[in-house]
């Protein structure tokens, strides 16, 4: 197995069961409970960029917050101009993302158990060092890209 292919299974493996374990909870998709934990937390605030956190496109993202504004769980407040909607999480938005918190809590010490201090640090360390090499191959990439399409 490729270290690609190795990191593709933990993922799913981590997916799988933080999604077992909030099904035990709440009858709310995988991706609802993600995009209100990610608005609640502050990082994210538009449409746009919780499209690219959830890597769904910017219609399905739409359908999304549509659903969860008519369930009470979410707002669009007006953003900095316009053409830009801020999301806020309202207060049964935030209970249903403090379930995905504390599955969340209970998944990392799940993880912990297998692991000492140290390699929990190694890794760690790791894990920056992988995306930090991902996103400069990224950006590297992307005037390559551009010279290609003209």
């Amino acid at each position: 197995m490729t270290l690609v292919e190795q990191l593709a299974s933990v993922r799913r493996a981590l997916h799988r069961v933080l999604s077992r374990r909030l099904s035990r909870r709440t009858d709310r998709p995988f991706t609802q409970m993600l995009a209100l934990k990610v608005i609640s937390r502050g990082e994210v605030r538009s449409q746009a960029a919780l499209a690219e956190r959830l890597l769904v496109d910017a219609p399905a993202v739409s359908r999304m917050v549509e659903r969860l504004a008519e369930e009470g769980l979410l707002k669009r407040c007006a953003g900095e101009d316009r053409r830009c909607v801020r999301l806020e999480v309202t207060p049964a938005g935030r209970a249903q993302a403090a379930v995905f918190e504390e599955e969340g809590q209970w998944l990392e010490g799940e993880l912990r158990k297998h692991l000492t201090a140290q390699e929990v640090k190694m890794l760690r360390q790791l894990l920056e060092k992988v995306q930090e090499g991902l996103r400069r191959a990224e950006e590297s990439s992307v005037p390559a890209e551009e010279e290609r399409a003209e």
